[in-house]
């Protein structure tokens, strides 16, 4: 089978390619919502003097999850903010060691976060804190440590790929 390679290859790219859709309509579907409730708020504010008394802290935590889907993006097609301004005045193979450095220190970073964010989520649930009209607060920042975790295995396979790329420079003459 010396197909079987490049059909597995071609079958990840397809679920990747899934689950990128995936994030991205999940992104337009929180945004959407997001628009649809605020200005629904504004409406209903300014011209009945009322208001939906559960939009304001589903706003806030919308914020949140489309912050955090939108970091988790950003690190996808590694377009995440970066301060480059040494890696501008090195060589290819310093940019490509300066590359791999910060993304495994941003990993490592992101892992912690994942980490300390799984403890405050587990105090949430323990807690049975409340966000608003009997939601368990845990349910809502769930988004933290999933987010998190996903975002560190991000900049871990860009790590990788640094490094492939570091070695495929090392074993050209």
């Amino acid at each position: 089978m010396p197909n079987s390679p490049s059909l597995l290859k071609a079958q990840l790219k397809g679920l990747l390619h899934k689950i990128h859709c995936i994030e991205d309509s999940i992104l337009a579907l929180l945004l959407f919502g997001m628009i649809v409730l605020s200005t629904s708020q504004i409406f209903l504010r300014n011209l009945f003097d009322s208001g939906l008394i559960w939009a304001d802290p589903l706003l806030r935590v919308m914020v949140l999850w489309i912050g955090l889907l939108g970091a988790l993006a950003a690190t996808r097609e590694n377009k995440h903010i970066t301060i480059d301004l040494l890696t501008r005045f090195l060589s290819d193979s310093k940019r490509d060691f300066a590359k791999a450095f910060t993304n495994i220190f941003s990993c490592g970073i992101s892992a912690i976060l994942a980490y300390h964010s799984i403890r405050f989520v587990i105090m949430e649930y323990e807690a049975e804190s409340k966000a608003f009209s009997g939601i368990s607060a845990w349910i809502l920042e769930s988004i933290l440590p999933i987010a998190f975790t996903l975002i560190a295995l991000r900049f871990f396979l860009h790590f990788i790929i640094n490094v492939r790329d570091i070695l495929a420079r090392k074993s050209k003459p």
